[in-house]
């Protein structure tokens, strides 16, 4: 069967490349009794696919089930799985059949996989394996044959690295996976179920559908649909019922689309660890990323300053010695910055002696050079920490890297 006539069989709607690739899988596969996982968001359609993968095999006369495993608490699930025998537990006044035993020889359709607990996941992935369960509160093994069609919209993969899905049933689970696009990820699909929304709810109402503008149009397609088909097809029928007029605007259709804020900024976080949902604190995101910025405008603004000062008046280089260092700290300096463009002038150092009875001032050259600064310091904070590299770093601020070039680049011998 090609894909457009599963399409009308099914009523599926829609053209993306992405669709009629997970519909074609599902054909394929339906004719043997692989296990199948199914995966995507929310509201996307899963269960559908495994309508149609039943449907089209050897199966289809058989039973089929669809099991919600997070509907099912979890003290019950392994009864309604596996069945239980009289008086196994508080209330179990008669024996009862299972899932996998009622629906021998057909298909079940395990939703919401990754809700199940672990100790039903060691049953489930014995039923896989050797086709054999035991009842709660029994000790006969029996035999069943059933094809599992299991679907989540959680990553299995991240939840069997954190212990929370046991990786042999994963394993076992995907031989077949099928992923079903989101909505967003098939925008060109968007108008055209909008528009079988609105039909089929006009034909159970016997109302005239609603239609879209050109620009009603594209205030849908670039939606985010988090809900999916669920959530357009809510959005259609509610458009359907309360629109003023049978063509829809633009500005009438955003009425109806929540306010939702879709940015892909960072996610504040406590200490932890836990991402925050209070919205106050959502909204300081944008505040520290602007913060950010304008702290790094304003670091590049001062160091453009800072070497026109030193072009202009060599002097100064000095004066700005602390920026300096600090820069290089950071390492927005280069480490082969060594002294500004110019000779450095020598300025006299002033010693006043106040024990004598005339006061007499001597000269005293002193070497400015950020050169030799910085290497009579490197020496000794190597000396202060004994050679230790790292420690000496840390007290510098620089990192051990920087430390270690700068070693070689002056040439200092520990």
């Amino acid at each position: 069967m090609d894909i457009q006539s599963i399409k009308n069989r099914f009523g599926i709607i829609g053209n993306s490349p992405a669709l009629n690739f997970a519909l074609q899988v599902a054909a394929q596969v339906s004719n043997t009794d692989l296990t199948v996982l199914i995966t995507g968001e929310s509201g996307v359609g899963k269960e559908a696919f495994s309508v149609i993968i039943h449907a089209l095999s050897a199966r289809k006369h058989n039973p089929f089930i669809a099991v919600n495993c997070g509907a099912i608490p979890e003290g019950t699930i392994d009864s309604e799985l596996f069945g239980h025998e009289k008086g196994s537990f508080t209330g179990a006044v008669d024996a009862r059949k299972g899932y996998f035993e009622t629906v021998n020889g057909g298909t079940i359709f395990l939703d919401e996989i990754g809700e199940m607990p672990l100790g039903t996941q060691a049953r489930l992935l014995r039923v896989l394996e050797t086709g054999e369960f035991i009842r709660v509160g029994s000790s006969k093994v029996q035999k069943t044959d059933v094809r599992v069609v299991a679907a989540t919209n959680k990553d299995l993969l991240t939840y069997t690295q954190n212990g929370k899905f046991r990786e042999d049933l994963y394993y076992r689970l995907s031989t077949v996976p099928i992923r079903v696009p989101a909505l967003r990820d098939r925008p060109e699909d968007i108008p055209l179920l909008f528009r079988r929304f609105c039909v089929d709810f006009a034909e159970r109402y016997k109302t005239t559908p609603v239609q879209l503008d050109d620009e009603a149009k594209d205030v849908l397609i670039n939606y985010p649909w988090p809900g999916n088909v669920r959530e357009l097809k809510n959005i259609a029928e509610q458009i359907s019922v309360l629109a003023s007029d049978k063509l829809v605007s633009a500005n009438e259709v955003k009425r109806f689309l929540p306010n939702r804020d879709f940015n892909r900024l960072p996610v504040l976080a406590h200490a932890s660890g836990s991402p925050v949902s209070n919205g106050h604190e959502f909204a300081n995101e944008r505040e520290i990323l602007y913060k950010l910025f304008f702290d790094m405008k304003k670091d590049v603004t001062e160091l453009k300053k800072m070497f026109v000062d030193i072009l202009q008046n060599p002097g100064t280089a000095v004066q700005n010695q602390s920026l300096i260092n600090e820069l290089k700290t950071k390492e927005l300096l280069p480490a082969a910055y060594v002294q500004p463009v110019g000779p450095v002038q020598q300025q006299p150092v002033m010693i006043h002696h106040d024990n004598e009875d005339i006061h007499h001032h001597e000269e005293v050259d002193e070497s400015l050079n950020i050169m030799d600064k910085e290497k009579e310091l490197i020496e000794k904070a190597l000396k202060k920490h004994k050679g230790k590299r790292k420690d000496a770093a840390l007290d510098l601020g620089i990192s051990e890297r920087t430390l270690y070039r700068k070693l070689k680049e002056y040439d200092i011998k520990e």
